[in-house]
Protein backbone atom coordinates (compact mmCIF):
# COMPACT_ATOMS: atom_id res chain seq x y z
CA UNK A 1 0.00 0.00 0.00
CA UNK A 2 1.08 3.28 -0.58
CA UNK A 3 0.46 6.57 1.60
CA UNK A 4 -2.79 7.63 0.13
CA UNK A 5 -3.68 4.11 -0.24
CA UNK A 6 -3.19 3.38 3.49
CA UNK A 7 -5.17 6.28 4.72
CA UNK A 8 -8.27 5.70 2.54
CA UNK A 9 -8.55 2.33 3.44
CA UNK A 10 -8.18 3.68 7.40
CA UNK A 11 -11.56 6.33 6.41
CA UNK A 12 -13.44 3.39 4.76
CA UNK A 13 -12.88 1.17 7.80
CA UNK A 14 -10.41 -1.62 5.99
CA UNK A 15 -7.67 -3.30 6.88
CA UNK A 16 -4.14 -1.80 6.56
CA UNK A 17 -0.56 -3.13 6.27
CA UNK A 18 0.42 -0.60 8.78
CA UNK A 19 -0.82 1.96 10.32
CA UNK A 20 -0.96 5.28 8.64
CA UNK A 21 0.56 8.07 9.73
CA UNK A 22 -0.91 12.26 8.79
CA UNK A 23 0.79 15.22 10.54
CA UNK A 24 -0.60 18.29 11.67
CA UNK A 25 3.28 19.84 11.58
CA UNK A 26 3.18 23.24 9.26
CA UNK A 27 4.80 24.82 12.32
CA UNK A 28 7.70 22.34 12.73
CA UNK A 29 8.00 21.47 8.97
CA UNK A 30 8.67 25.40 8.07
CA UNK A 31 10.98 25.47 10.63
CA UNK A 32 13.14 22.44 9.40
CA UNK A 33 12.28 23.58 5.88
CA UNK A 34 14.63 26.80 6.37
CA UNK A 35 12.03 29.12 6.23
CA UNK A 36 10.02 32.17 8.22
CA UNK A 37 6.41 31.71 9.00
CA UNK A 38 6.83 35.27 7.13
CA UNK A 39 8.36 33.17 4.05
CA UNK A 40 6.35 30.28 4.54
CA UNK A 41 3.13 32.23 4.19
CA UNK A 42 4.03 34.50 1.38
CA UNK A 43 4.56 32.25 -1.29
CA UNK A 44 2.77 29.04 -2.10
CA UNK A 45 5.93 27.41 -3.41
CA UNK A 46 7.98 27.89 -0.53
CA UNK A 47 4.68 26.65 1.18
CA UNK A 48 4.09 23.49 -0.68
CA UNK A 49 8.20 22.92 -0.71
CA UNK A 50 7.54 22.84 3.07
CA UNK A 51 5.06 20.01 3.09
CA UNK A 52 6.99 18.15 0.19
CA UNK A 53 10.06 18.13 2.13
CA UNK A 54 8.34 16.94 5.14
CA UNK A 55 6.67 13.92 3.79
CA UNK A 56 9.73 12.37 2.11
CA UNK A 57 11.88 13.22 5.04
CA UNK A 58 9.50 11.41 7.43
CA UNK A 59 7.87 9.19 4.76
CA UNK A 60 4.53 9.95 5.74
CA UNK A 61 1.22 8.70 4.53
CA UNK A 62 -0.74 11.72 4.36
CA UNK A 63 -0.12 15.83 5.10
CA UNK A 64 -2.51 18.16 6.63
CA UNK A 65 -1.83 21.38 4.79
CA UNK A 66 -2.55 24.28 7.62
CA UNK A 67 -1.41 27.44 7.20
CA UNK A 68 -3.08 29.57 10.45
CA UNK A 69 -5.90 30.04 12.07
CA UNK A 70 -7.32 33.27 10.87
CA UNK A 71 -7.19 33.40 6.86
CA UNK A 72 -11.12 33.63 6.57
CA UNK A 73 -11.33 35.95 9.57
CA UNK A 74 -8.50 38.21 7.73
CA UNK A 75 -10.94 37.40 4.39
CA UNK A 76 -13.66 39.03 6.28
CA UNK A 77 -12.21 42.35 7.34
CA UNK A 78 -10.58 40.90 10.79
CA UNK A 79 -7.71 42.93 11.71
CA UNK A 80 -4.96 40.32 11.88
CA UNK A 81 -0.94 40.44 12.61
CA UNK A 82 1.72 38.89 10.55
CA UNK A 83 4.66 38.19 12.90
CA UNK A 84 7.76 37.22 11.25
CA UNK A 85 8.54 33.90 12.95
CA UNK A 86 4.76 32.97 14.05
CA UNK A 87 1.61 32.26 12.66
CA UNK A 88 -0.40 35.26 11.76
CA UNK A 89 -3.27 35.74 14.43
CA UNK A 90 -6.34 38.23 15.54
CA UNK A 91 -6.50 39.99 18.31
CA UNK A 92 -9.78 41.82 18.39
CA UNK A 93 -12.84 41.09 15.97
CA UNK A 94 -14.09 43.71 13.40
CA UNK A 95 -18.27 43.70 15.13
CA UNK A 96 -18.25 46.54 17.26
CA UNK A 97 -21.81 45.53 18.28
CA UNK A 98 -23.56 41.96 17.09
CA UNK A 99 -26.00 44.07 15.12
CA UNK A 100 -23.05 45.26 12.84
CA UNK A 101 -23.54 41.91 11.39
CA UNK A 102 -26.83 43.60 9.18
CA UNK A 103 -23.94 46.32 7.78
CA UNK A 104 -21.74 43.33 6.27
CA UNK A 105 -21.51 42.71 2.81
CA UNK A 106 -20.82 39.99 0.64
CA UNK A 107 -17.28 38.49 0.61
CA UNK A 108 -15.40 36.27 -1.63
CA UNK A 109 -12.77 34.32 -0.60
CA UNK A 110 -11.06 34.12 -3.07
CA UNK A 111 -10.27 37.84 -3.20
CA UNK A 112 -8.18 37.05 -0.24
CA UNK A 113 -4.51 36.96 -0.36
CA UNK A 114 -3.58 34.61 1.70
CA UNK A 115 -6.51 32.19 0.76
CA UNK A 116 -5.22 31.91 -2.29
CA UNK A 117 -1.67 31.11 -1.31
CA UNK A 118 -2.92 28.25 0.80
CA UNK A 119 -4.87 26.78 -2.27
CA UNK A 120 -2.57 27.19 -4.47
CA UNK A 121 0.29 25.47 -2.24
CA UNK A 122 -2.54 22.51 -1.39
CA UNK A 123 -2.43 22.03 -5.73
CA UNK A 124 1.26 22.22 -5.95
CA UNK A 125 1.43 19.19 -3.79
CA UNK A 126 -1.50 17.15 -4.69
CA UNK A 127 0.25 17.76 -8.29
CA UNK A 128 3.51 16.71 -6.63
CA UNK A 129 2.41 13.58 -5.13
CA UNK A 130 -0.50 13.04 -7.17
CA UNK A 131 -2.30 9.56 -6.04
CA UNK A 132 0.78 8.99 -3.68
CA UNK A 133 0.81 10.64 -0.98
CA UNK A 134 -3.11 11.52 1.00
CA UNK A 135 -3.47 15.23 0.81
CA UNK A 136 -5.64 16.68 4.09
CA UNK A 137 -6.73 20.38 2.68
CA UNK A 138 -7.64 21.96 5.59
CA UNK A 139 -10.07 24.76 5.07
CA UNK A 140 -9.29 27.05 8.63
CA UNK A 141 -12.17 27.68 10.90
CA UNK A 142 -15.65 26.60 11.51
CA UNK A 143 -18.66 28.94 12.00
CA UNK A 144 -18.64 29.81 15.91
CA UNK A 145 -14.68 29.75 15.67
CA UNK A 146 -15.00 32.54 12.63
CA UNK A 147 -18.00 34.08 14.45
CA UNK A 148 -15.65 33.75 17.98
CA UNK A 149 -12.85 36.03 15.88
CA UNK A 150 -15.37 38.41 14.37
CA UNK A 151 -16.83 39.08 17.46
CA UNK A 152 -13.44 38.74 19.72
CA UNK A 153 -13.95 35.78 22.08
CA UNK A 154 -15.19 37.73 24.81
CA UNK A 155 -17.99 39.68 23.40
CA UNK A 156 -18.75 36.10 21.24
CA UNK A 157 -19.46 34.49 24.84
CA UNK A 158 -21.82 36.90 26.05
CA UNK A 159 -23.82 37.42 22.85
CA UNK A 160 -24.02 33.62 23.23
CA UNK A 161 -25.93 34.19 26.53
CA UNK A 162 -27.38 37.60 26.56
CA UNK A 163 -26.90 38.62 22.34
CA UNK A 164 -30.57 38.48 20.40
CA UNK A 165 -31.02 35.34 19.31
CA UNK A 166 -31.79 36.39 15.74
CA UNK A 167 -28.75 38.53 15.31
CA UNK A 168 -26.42 35.28 17.03
CA UNK A 169 -28.22 33.16 14.18
CA UNK A 170 -27.65 35.53 11.98
CA UNK A 171 -23.70 35.78 12.40
CA UNK A 172 -23.56 32.13 12.56
CA UNK A 173 -25.19 31.74 9.18
CA UNK A 174 -22.64 34.35 7.47
CA UNK A 175 -19.78 32.75 8.76
CA UNK A 176 -21.17 29.23 7.39
CA UNK A 177 -20.89 31.06 4.14
CA UNK A 178 -17.26 32.42 4.10
CA UNK A 179 -16.45 28.55 5.13
CA UNK A 180 -18.48 26.84 2.96
CA UNK A 181 -16.75 28.56 0.10
CA UNK A 182 -13.25 27.69 0.94
CA UNK A 183 -14.48 24.67 1.22
CA UNK A 184 -15.50 24.88 -2.43
CA UNK A 185 -12.77 26.68 -3.48
CA UNK A 186 -10.66 23.87 -1.65
CA UNK A 187 -11.77 20.88 -3.38
CA UNK A 188 -10.89 22.60 -7.03
CA UNK A 189 -7.14 21.68 -5.89
CA UNK A 190 -7.36 17.78 -6.12
CA UNK A 191 -7.00 17.22 -2.55
CA UNK A 192 -8.33 13.89 -1.29
CA UNK A 193 -10.08 15.34 2.02
CA UNK A 194 -11.21 18.93 3.44
CA UNK A 195 -11.39 19.87 7.24
CA UNK A 196 -11.84 22.94 9.87
CA UNK A 197 -11.14 23.30 13.39
CA UNK A 198 -13.56 24.75 15.42
CA UNK A 199 -12.27 24.77 18.70
CA UNK A 200 -13.66 27.49 20.97
CA UNK A 201 -16.68 25.35 20.25
CA UNK A 202 -15.00 22.88 22.87
CA UNK A 203 -16.47 21.85 26.41
CA UNK A 204 -13.52 24.05 27.90
CA UNK A 205 -15.36 26.94 25.80
CA UNK A 206 -18.67 26.34 26.14
CA UNK A 207 -21.10 23.68 27.79
CA UNK A 208 -22.39 20.78 25.57
CA UNK A 209 -25.85 22.09 25.39
CA UNK A 210 -24.17 25.88 23.76
CA UNK A 211 -22.09 23.04 21.31
CA UNK A 212 -25.71 21.74 20.13
CA UNK A 213 -27.60 25.06 19.71
CA UNK A 214 -24.75 27.21 18.80
CA UNK A 215 -21.93 24.86 17.00
CA UNK A 216 -22.84 21.08 15.78
CA UNK A 217 -25.96 22.66 13.37
CA UNK A 218 -23.36 24.58 11.27
CA UNK A 219 -20.24 21.99 11.43
CA UNK A 220 -23.50 19.63 10.19
CA UNK A 221 -23.78 21.72 6.86
CA UNK A 222 -19.61 21.95 6.27
CA UNK A 223 -19.49 18.26 6.34
CA UNK A 224 -22.75 18.46 3.96
CA UNK A 225 -21.16 20.75 1.88
CA UNK A 226 -17.73 18.53 1.48
CA UNK A 227 -19.89 15.24 0.63
CA UNK A 228 -21.98 17.36 -2.15
CA UNK A 229 -18.44 18.02 -3.48
CA UNK A 230 -17.64 13.97 -3.20
CA UNK A 231 -14.81 14.53 -0.07
CA UNK A 232 -14.34 13.00 2.93
CA UNK A 233 -14.47 15.54 5.79
CA UNK A 234 -12.52 15.99 9.02
CA UNK A 235 -13.60 17.84 11.95
CA UNK A 236 -11.42 19.28 14.48
CA UNK A 237 -11.90 20.74 18.10
CA UNK A 238 -9.46 21.19 20.85
CA UNK A 239 -9.41 20.30 24.46
CA UNK A 240 -11.15 17.37 26.12
CA UNK A 241 -14.41 16.57 24.09
CA UNK A 242 -15.71 13.93 25.93
CA UNK A 243 -18.87 15.25 27.15
CA UNK A 244 -19.89 15.92 22.98
CA UNK A 245 -18.29 12.91 21.08
CA UNK A 246 -21.90 11.63 20.81
CA UNK A 247 -23.01 15.04 19.12
CA UNK A 248 -19.94 15.32 17.06
CA UNK A 249 -20.39 12.00 15.65
CA UNK A 250 -24.08 13.21 14.30
CA UNK A 251 -22.56 15.54 12.05
CA UNK A 252 -21.84 13.02 9.53
CA UNK A 253 -17.91 13.55 9.62
CA UNK A 254 -15.90 10.69 8.13
CA UNK A 255 -12.78 11.44 10.74
CA UNK A 256 -12.03 13.41 13.71
CA UNK A 257 -8.94 15.17 14.87
CA UNK A 258 -8.85 14.93 18.71
CA UNK A 259 -6.54 16.58 21.40
CA UNK A 260 -4.76 14.80 23.74
CA UNK A 261 -7.16 15.83 26.41
CA UNK A 262 -9.82 13.38 25.24
CA UNK A 263 -10.34 10.24 26.40
CA UNK A 264 -8.80 7.88 23.21
CA UNK A 265 -10.67 4.65 25.05
CA UNK A 266 -14.04 6.82 25.27
CA UNK A 267 -13.90 8.03 22.00
CA UNK A 268 -13.65 4.84 20.25
CA UNK A 269 -16.08 3.01 22.29
CA UNK A 270 -18.29 5.59 20.78
CA UNK A 271 -17.35 5.76 17.41
CA UNK A 272 -16.72 1.90 16.84
CA UNK A 273 -16.97 1.15 12.90
CA UNK A 274 -18.79 4.42 12.40
CA UNK A 275 -15.91 6.96 11.28
CA UNK A 276 -12.06 7.34 11.86
CA UNK A 277 -10.02 8.44 14.81
CA UNK A 278 -6.85 10.89 14.13
CA UNK A 279 -4.55 11.84 16.57
CA UNK A 280 -3.99 11.92 19.57
CA UNK A 281 -0.26 11.98 21.26
CA UNK A 282 0.07 15.46 23.08
CA UNK A 283 1.83 18.09 20.71
CA UNK A 284 3.99 19.82 23.77
CA UNK A 285 4.20 17.15 27.00
CA UNK A 286 5.17 14.41 24.66
CA UNK A 287 6.19 15.50 21.36
CA UNK A 288 7.92 19.02 22.25
CA UNK A 289 8.85 18.63 25.85
CA UNK A 290 9.42 14.67 26.31
CA UNK A 291 11.94 12.41 25.78
CA UNK A 292 12.07 9.42 22.96
CA UNK A 293 11.24 7.17 25.46
CA UNK A 294 8.01 8.74 26.73
CA UNK A 295 7.09 9.12 23.10
CA UNK A 296 7.41 5.58 22.40
CA UNK A 297 5.23 4.75 25.21
CA UNK A 298 2.36 7.14 24.87
CA UNK A 299 2.04 5.87 21.21
CA UNK A 300 2.24 2.20 22.25
CA UNK A 301 -0.44 2.79 24.65
CA UNK A 302 -2.46 4.81 22.05
CA UNK A 303 -2.08 2.12 19.50
CA UNK A 304 -2.72 -0.92 21.89
CA UNK A 305 -6.15 1.04 22.47
CA UNK A 306 -6.91 0.79 18.50
CA UNK A 307 -5.19 -2.31 17.82
CA UNK A 308 -8.80 -4.09 16.77
CA UNK A 309 -10.04 -0.90 15.09
CA UNK A 310 -9.01 -0.20 11.23
CA UNK A 311 -10.88 3.45 11.64
CA UNK A 312 -7.18 5.12 12.85
CA UNK A 313 -4.78 7.43 11.99
CA UNK A 314 -1.85 8.18 13.92
CA UNK A 315 -1.01 12.20 14.51
CA UNK A 316 -0.61 14.92 17.28
CA UNK A 317 -3.21 15.45 18.99
CA UNK A 318 -3.56 19.23 17.67
CA UNK A 319 -0.26 21.33 15.31
CA UNK A 320 3.20 20.33 16.69
CA UNK A 321 5.29 22.88 18.00
CA UNK A 322 7.68 24.46 15.92
CA UNK A 323 10.80 23.59 18.37
CA UNK A 324 9.75 19.92 18.43
CA UNK A 325 12.65 17.42 18.23
CA UNK A 326 13.13 15.68 14.85
CA UNK A 327 14.04 12.49 16.81
CA UNK A 328 11.13 12.61 18.82
CA UNK A 329 8.53 12.68 15.72
CA UNK A 330 10.76 9.76 14.02
CA UNK A 331 10.29 8.02 17.20
CA UNK A 332 6.36 8.33 17.09
CA UNK A 333 6.77 7.39 13.88
CA UNK A 334 8.78 4.48 13.93
CA UNK A 335 7.05 3.39 16.85
CA UNK A 336 4.06 2.94 14.38
CA UNK A 337 6.04 1.61 11.60
CA UNK A 338 7.03 -1.27 13.95
CA UNK A 339 3.91 -2.25 16.12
Amino acid sequence: MNGFERINAALKGQKTDKTPVMLHNFMMASVEAGFTMHQFRESPRNMAETFIRSVEKYELDGILIDMDTVTLAGAVGVPVDFPEHEPARSAKGNMAELSDILKLGKVRVEDYKYANVWLEAVQLVKNHFRDEVFVRGNCDQAPFSLASMMRGSQEWMLDLVIGEPELVEELLTYATDISCQFIRLMAQTGCHMVSNGDSPAGPEMISPDMYRQFAFPYEKILVEEAHRLSLPYTLHICGNTDTIIEDMLKTGSDAFELDYKTDAQKALEIFGNQTCFIGNIDPSGVLALGTPELVERKTIELLQTFAKSNRFILNAGCAIPPMTPEKNLRMMIQTAREF
